[in-house]
């Protein structure tokens, strides 16, 4: 299945049905009257986050989307039937954004989740609605009310807990491969992965959801390489994990160039629970791992622990689990305690 995490629609609600005008005519009724009915209601367009889609590819080939139009009144006070709502399904973690891709219109973050988005119109009056007691025989029918347009952008963040981040030939795809049942392409070139690969990874009793990015390289904030465009997706992640390939002569200088990039890109990237791993310790011997697990010590937050692991030989792999489901529960759990913090507490009368 192709991926496609951003597109851009065309969206417009039914219009509501037109009211109508018209008189009874009926033998042996001594007295007439009008009684046109009105129009029905178009239709609302809305969205629904669906968990088994991953991708917004049903929105690359068809752009415009429109709800049914509401029905016209008839004669004998009958209304319109109502336009069919059109409701849309992308995946969760869809945002909805304005045509100029600046302000977040909705986001859908937890399965289930349905917004009603553009309101058709109403249908409009028949002319039985306008008849009074000084007003016995109005002439007056009132069109429907047209629906709502917009043009908006969708954009897919996928929900993650954890985030794979690291230079070209890092050993992520690798490391997914050997901790998931997904199958990543693995090359010995640089940008094998071109698109954000998810896995469950479980480790005893727990488990939790692992996304692999596309490789960053030195001015990625600038376009240089595949840009940034994918690290939108580690916004939803918990922890970053930053995998740093052990061959490299330069491991301090490699990890800089990464952090440096998440600080450009922003959104709080930079200030994400991390977990390093030096990868690729089957290629190095004891005293050039100890330099190198050294030299990150150095350039790492305080609180960063840096493990050592091999994802192609399994070596260190279970003990780095373990490290990351010690920092996403704690992460959680703050998470939690945040969203408790800003909840007010109502007293039941």
């Amino acid at each position: 299945m192709q991926f496609l995490d951003q597109c851009k629609i065309y969206l417009k609600s039914g219009d509501g049905g037109r009211g109508a005008m018209s008189f009874r005519r009926e033998k042996f009724i001594e007295f007439g009257g009008p009684n046109g009915g009105d129009g029905g209601k178009g239709g609302d367009i809305a969205f629904i986050a669906a968990d088994n889609l991953n991708t917004l590819i049903d929105y690359r080939y068809r752009q415009h989307f429109r709800a049914q139009d509401g029905r016209p009144g008839a004669g004998r006070e009958r209304t319109g039937a109502n336009g069919e709502d059109l409701v849309l399904r992308v995946p969760v973690g869809t945002q909805v954004i304005d045509g100029n891709n600046r302000i977040v219109l909705a986001d859908l973050t937890h399965p289930g989740q349905k917004l009603a988005f553009l309101k058709g119109g109403d249908g409009g009056f028949g002319n039985a609605h306008y008849k009074s007691s000084t007003n016995r025989a109005p002439r007056r029918a009132d069109p429907g009310w047209p629906g709502r347009e917009a043009w908006v952008w969708l954009r897919l963040k996928l929900i993650a807990d954890a985030g794979l981040v690291g230079l070209p030939n890092a050993g992520k795809s690798t490391f997914l491969a050997a901790v998931t049942h997904a199958r990543p392409k693995i090359a010995d070139y640089p940008f094998t992965t071109l698109k954000p690969q998810l896995g469950v990874v479980r480790l005893h009793d727990e488990e939790f959801v692992l996304a692999d990015l596309p490789g960053l390289i030195e001015g990625a904030s600038e376009g240089a390489g595949i840009g940034t465009r994918f690290l939108g997706h580690v916004e939803r992640c918990a922890v970053v994990l930053h995998l740093v390939d052990g061959t490299l002569d330069d491991v301090a200088g490699a990890y800089r160039t990464i952090r440096k990039e998440l600080a450009h890109y922003g959104h709080g990237l930079a200030e994400k629970p991390e977990i390093v791993g030096l990868n690729k310790i089957d290629a190095l011997d004891a005293e050039v791992i100890t330099a190198k697990c050294d030299d990150l010590h150095q350039v790492a937050r305080p609180d960063t622990k840096v493990h050592l692991l091999s994802g192609a030989t399994g070596a260190g792999v279970t003990e780095f689990l373990k490290g990351v489901l010690t920092t996403l529960s704690a992460a959680r759990r703050d998470k939690n305690e945040a969203d408790a913090e800003a909840i007010p507490f109502v007293h039941p009368s």
